[in-house]
Parts: structure tokens; sequence; C-alpha cells
């Protein structure tokens, strides 16, 4: 997106759990004299499943002197957009937390049969980007001026299946399932890593042959495991538990 518009990107390093590191966003904010930054916080990052904090973000802002109305807050909440809603303590995540934006994928949690996403964002400012169309009497605020229609029916149905209450029945059994994931390696003495209302389980990446078999997500030391609906049980994962156990205690 940044390289779509043409807008400075600066990456900031994370911590060992994988959140952002607050201090070091602060610093290259005060050090770029940045006045209206736009910041993207991973509400489930890709490897580790990590929730940047939403409150220590607001706080760094405001330490810097930096009004609430300069900047843009936007939760990039691909998988956990469908988690945190459904769980008993959620990390700060949503509009009411200070968000200004939100974008949830429905071919990940929600199980959509075609790579597809919804981004909420507050009313003002999709009022700037909206234009008329006349011949279809509507607004239009795509970027680019149409989207596929039959994602956004699909979409509603998938939603439409489930209950509040069946989506916390899913979530909690994914939750569940996690740790049961993670305790199996922990049994092995496999150091895991899982986030707080996580589903990812992280460990050590295993030799090349393991995770090209399995087809691991894996980058730079680490692998990791997702928790999802479809997961009967921890019998699901036994051969590539069984793989990734044998060759990373041998």
């Amino acid at each position: 997106m940044a390289n779509l518009l043409r807008i400075n990107l600066i990456e900031i390093p994370s911590s060992a759990n994988g959140e952002i590191r607050y201090d070091l966003l602060a610093r290259s904010i005060k050090e770029k004299n940045d006045k209206t930054p736009i910041i993207f916080a991973n509400i489930g990052s890709t490897m580790l499943g990590a929730i940047d904090n939403i409150n220590l973000i607001q706080n760094a802002l405001s330490n810097l002197g930096i009004p609430r109305q300069d900047y843009f807050l936007h939760a990039d909440a691909a998988l956990s957009g469908m988690i945190l809603p459904f769980v008993d303590n959620p990390n700060p995540f949503n509009f009411k937390d200070g968000i200004d934006s939100i974008a949830i994928s429905g071919h990940k949690m929600i199980g959509m049969p075609i790579p597809c996403g919804i981004v909420l964002t507050r009313q003002r400012f999709l009022n700037a980007i909206s234009k008329h169309i006349d011949y279809i009497d509507s607004l239009d605020h795509t970027i680019s001026g149409s989207r596929n229609a039959h994602s956004v029916l699909m979409f509603w149905y998938a939603i439409q299946q489930y209950s509040l209450e069946s989506w916390k029945k899913r979530i909690k059994h994914c939750l569940n399932l996690a740790e049961c994931i993670e305790r199996k390696l922990n049994c092995f003495n496999i150091n895991t890593l899982r986030n707080r209302n996580s589903i990812t389980v992280a460990f050590p990446k295993p030799s090349e042959n393991v995770w090209k078999k399995h087809c691991l997500a894996t980058t730079n030391n680490w692998s990791h495991l997702i928790a999802l609906p479809h997961h009967q049980d921890i019998n699901c994962f036994s051969s590539i538990l069984s793989d990734i156990i044998l060759d990373l205690t041998r």
C-alpha cells in the first residue's frame, strides 16, 4: 500500500515475541520529525501471531506531543480480527480502543474459498475518498474503481452460517488445540512461542527436508503451526508433529 501511494515506508524492528518495539517506533518518529504518521499495527503477526499493544502505541505518540487527530492508526487483523471479538479477555484491537481502520481476511478464519478481505474505517475517512458515479448512481470508494461482488455475497453468507455462540465455540476450540500442540512440543523440551489469544504456535525451524515436506511457513529461525476450525483434534497434526519432534530432538 505504501508503494502504491508512494509514501515513505519505515520498518520498525520487533521484540522477541514479535510485537513492535515501541521505543524504536517513538525514536523513529522523533528523528524523522513526522508530525502526521500513519501507523500499521499488527493484530496477529504472520509468523508469531504477535499483537501490537494499541495503548502503548498511542502513549508513545502522546509523549511525542502528537495530537490524536494528527495520526492514523491502522490495525492489520487479517487472522486475529476473527479471534479477538470472541475471547473473554481480548487485547485492544477495535475502534473503541482507538484505531482508525481495520483489515480482516475472509479466506483465513472465516474459511472463504477465495482470497478476499474486508476493511472497516470511520465514516469521515470514507467520505474523503468517495466519488459519486453517475451511471450507477452510487458512491465509489474503492482503489480500483471496481470490486468483485461475488466475494461480498460469499463473505456475508459465510459469516451468517454461525451464531455468536458458535463463533465463540470455534475460537475456543482453536485456542485449546493450539495449547495442545504447544504442550506436545514442550514435552520433548522443544521451545515454543505462542502469544496471548493466538492460535499460532511457533517453534525452532526444523531441517529443510521437514519444513519442505510439510510446507511449513518458515522464516529466519522460526516455523509455525496454526490451529484452525477444520482441525478436529491433535491427531490432525500427528504426522507433522512426529517429524518435527524427531528432527529437533535427535
